[in-house]
């Protein structure tokens, strides 16, 4: 293996000697590939479980709560299942592009490379800022959560103060300690999300301490479909309340690409990425899917507890059917759960930031010094700055700050969709160069047969969820929340024209793309696969 590296590093430094192409973008990525040093420290097991952690959190522990209320358990279910696979479709998109080139600055680099490079700097900013942002948002839920068993709200600095340095140490230590601990908290989540289904099937059947037998009582009274109540026609009122909850569904799913922004750093990359991508489709139709329909058959729709803002266990739909049903200690085992869920998310997107703003700068695109690395392949200095925005939650305990705290995070409102609808027309552009030089794309370990399919479709449901995500302010306009929804489309459009403005860049034609120079060859990244052999391994095989 030392031999394969020696041997690609002195190909990679000839290319960088040789190449001619445009704007000499095969020397730039030799060159590129060549200053990264980040280390392959994740593991199958760390990766099959970050991909099912970023699809289970607090929209579906506490979210789908508000979404049952709106839509009704129909249309709830409805706004899950398109979600559901728009997400399914940029994963599968960002994968098959990952699988083919596992390096670092992931699909905001494959932006920059195969499309325009003016569009993977718009991208790239756009999608750091949004991870930044939401570290501190989740460091706020996660003091909300606290408040559950501490509502002494003085205390809220000092929670505040550890849950950041907590978040900030992991990714600080390692990306080893990094993916241990999601691959703690993902145990958490699939633990806690699998006994709810079950306890809830046994209490809808009628098994719960007061013996009745529910069904799918609620979807006949008070009915499957709730109102939105903007308008007075009943039918569109209804398509109006399933829009909504597909809006709120989108946040929920967002961020399952935290499995391929850690492709530079995941051991034989090329086949765990390809495994994790393809069981997700499981994983969204086992925990998400039946999780909206759980709490369908055990909530009414119109059941008053469902307005519960408190930001806890309190306001989780899974708690209300459980109290309704006479269970009643399973609030502080939800709680706990989604506490951890929350402080999950924060740490995610304290690493996804991080990295991002590290393949950033390590392509030019961002200050050089973010490109510092220690001996053992961390981007130390890319972590700290990211960890500077988690100081931005101590906002949340400022009353004169607050409103400031939550404007900001409703300015990344659109980031999510605006990021999976670059990541599908990327794979477009990548399919295209990809035939248009001969490559054969079912030679890469990972490739979905109904591509380029998936990719439109998410293309178009991104695009849909942008325009539509303000939708309700037209009803009864406001400015404020005009430019909350709508603002992250300007802020990307400058972002994309004033680079390309000022570096004179244009989009890439498909015979003109990069698609060799740097990326390291199966031999260089893959380790031979050891069958399992005892049962114990058996069974490690099939869940991660």
């Amino acid at each position: 293996m030392a031999d394969i590296e020696k041997q690609s590093s002195a190909s990679i430094k000839a290319e960088i000697t040789e190449a001619q192409g445009p704007n000499d973008t095969a020397a730039s990525n030799a060159e590129f590939q060549l200053s990264d040093p980040l280390k392959r420290r994740l593991k199958q097991r760390h990766v099959q479980m970050i991909a099912i952690a970023g699809t289970i959190g607090t929209g579906l522990f506490l979210g789908s709560g508000e979404a049952l209320h709106v839509a009704g358990p129909l249309g709830a279910l409805i706004a899950y299942m398109l979600v559901g696979t728009v997400a399914y479709s940029s994963l599968c998109s960002v994968g098959e592009m990952t699988t083919f080139a596992p390096i670092s600055g992931t699909f905001p680099h494959f932006a920059a490379r195969w499309v325009d490079p003016a569009f993977g700097f718009a991208v790239g900013w756009n999608y750091f800022y949004g991870q930044a942002i939401s570290v501190p948002v989740e460091v706020a839920a996660a003091v909300i959560l606290l408040g559950f068993w501490d509502d002494n709200t003085s205390h809220a600095a000092i929670y505040t103060a550890v849950i950041c340095v907590l978040m900030c140490a992991i990714n600080i230590f390692g990306v080893r300690y990094f993916g241990e601990s999601e691959f703690f908290f993902a145990l958490i989540k699939l633990s806690t999300i699998i006994g709810l289904l079950l306890a809830g099937l046994v209490i809808d059947l009628g098994g719960g301490p007061n013996h009745d037998r529910i069904g799918f009582r609620y979807w006949k009274d008070p009915g499957a479909l709730g109102r939105a109540d903007l308008v007075t026609n009943i039918n569109t009122d209804r398509f109006l309340a399933i829009m909504s909850v597909i809006i709120q569904a989108a946040f929920s799913f967002t961020g399952m690409e935290l499995v391929a922004i850690a492709a530079s750093e995941t051991e034989s990359p090329r086949r765990n990425i390809g495994k994790a991508v393809n069981r997700v489709v499981y994983r969204i139709v086992i925990f998400y899917i039946l999780g909206i329909l759980m709490i369908g058959m055990l909530v009414s729709y119109d059941d008053d507890a469902l307005l519960n803002t408190s930001g806890n266990a309190a306001q989780s739909p899974f708690v209300i059917a459980f109290n309704r049903a006479g269970v009643k200690v399973l609030p502080h085992i939800i709680n706990a759960a989604v506490f951890t869920s929350a402080f999950s998310a924060g740490n995610s997107y304290l690493f996804c930031g991080s990295r991002i703003l590290y393949g950033l700068a390590l392509r030019g695109q961002g200050p050089r010094f973010l490109t510092y690395c220690t001996k053992n392949g961390l981007p130390l200095t890319a972590i700290l700055v990211t960890c500077c925005f988690s100081l931005l939650s101590f906002m949340t305990v400022s009353s004169g700050a607050e409103q400031v705290f939550y404007w900001l995070q409703n300015l990344t409102a659109t980031g999510g969709f605006i990021g999976w609808f670059c990541i599908n027309l990327t794979y477009v552009f990548f399919r295209r160069g990809m035939l248009a030089q001969g490559f054969d794309l079912k030679a890469n370990i990972y490739n979905h047969s109904w591509q380029p399919y998936l990719a439109w479709w998410g293309i178009f449901w991104t695009v849909f969820f942008t325009l539509v995500n303000g939708y309700a302010v037209f009803f009864s306009f406001d400015i404020s929340d005009f430019l909350v929804a709508y603002i992250n489309l300007p802020i990307f459009a400058s972002l994309y024209f004033g680079y390309k403005f000022i570096m004179r860049t244009s989009v890439w034609k498909p015979e003109d793309m990069d698609l060799v120079t740097g990326i390291p060859s199966i031999e260089e990244t893959e380790k031979p696969e050891v069958p399992p052999r005892t049962l114990p391994e058996k069974i490690a095989a099939i869940l991660f």
